[in-house]
């Protein structure tokens, strides 16, 4: 196997990780059934790749990435305080085919043609799969310091409140819909990033790249790991990044 097989495995694997972090935020600490991750994972995508497209910058895009996809979340959130499990999830799953159905369609975003995008340039040099791997690492330990500190605040201890008992935690003065909003938006601002990383990463997207199947798959990762740890997802995603590539010699297994 070349170096380059491989980076390219371990950098998707990463950005997959990441994005089974940001899920498992809102449903694994939240509570909340997101079923429509991969709307808000192509936000990011096409909202980086539009900007370094037309000469921005690739660190300015992956912020404003994160910055769309979260209002976006925020705007779900609020959908969220009156919709709870079995209708959330099918909200969600409706958002996710209709922004798919809107990435296939608007010009800006190349329609059914997709859109390609050029790798960033670093201190003078063309990011590879491996700078992407290196960069995507960082940004996942980052994320995981930023959880463990989460946890042990006071916004995790409401998160574990309301994802108990939302009721009971409302009884004890906790504002349940500030927080669920929060949730949202944190874990959609995430999926946001990791779009930003994807779409230089692969050169290329198409509303394909965000379909239901994919959300399916990052739920997956996260049920798989386990949910409400950092190393369920982790897990997950590595292992559903790499199986594919391990069973690639045998069609019906893969």
């Amino acid at each position: 196997m070349s170096s380059a097989y491989l980076f390219s495995i371990l950098s998707t694997a990463a950005i997959f990780t990441l994005l089974a972090l940001s899920l498992n935020i809102i449903s694994g600490y939240a509570g909340q059934a997101m079923m429509g991750i991969a709307a808000f994972f192509g936000v990011g995508a096409y909202t980086a790749a539009i900007i370094t497209t037309s000469g921005g910058n690739f660190w300015l895009a992956l912020l404003a990435g994160m910055v769309v996809s979260g209002i976006f979340g925020v705007i779900l959130g609020f959908i969220s305080l009156r919709l709870q499990a079995d209708f959330l999830a099918i909200t969600t799953i409706g958002i996710n085919f209709v922004m798919a159905a809107v990435f296939n369609t608007l010009k800006i975003t190349g329609g059914t043609l997709g859109l390609t995008t050029t790798k960033p340039m670093i201190f003078g040099v063309k990011m590879t799969n491996k700078g992407f791997f290196i960069l995507t690492v960082i940004i996942i330990v980052i994320v995981c310091l930023l959880i463990v500190k989460m946890r042990h605040s006071w916004f995790g201890m409401a998160l574990a409140s309301i994802e108990n008992d939302p009721g009971a935690a409302k009884s004890f003065g906790i504002n349940v819909a500030r927080y669920q909003i929060l949730a949202f938006t944190i874990g959609t601002a995430l999926a946001g990033l990791a779009g930003g990383l994807y779409a230089h990463r692969m050169g290329f997207i198409s509303a394909s790249d965000f379909a239901f199947v994919v959300s399916i798959q990052i739920v997956s990762m996260v049920v798989i790991g386990g949910l409400k740890t950092i190393r369920g997802p982790i897990f997950g995603a590595v292992l559903l990044s790499a199986l594919p590539e391990v069973l690639r010699f045998a069609d019906n297994y893969r």
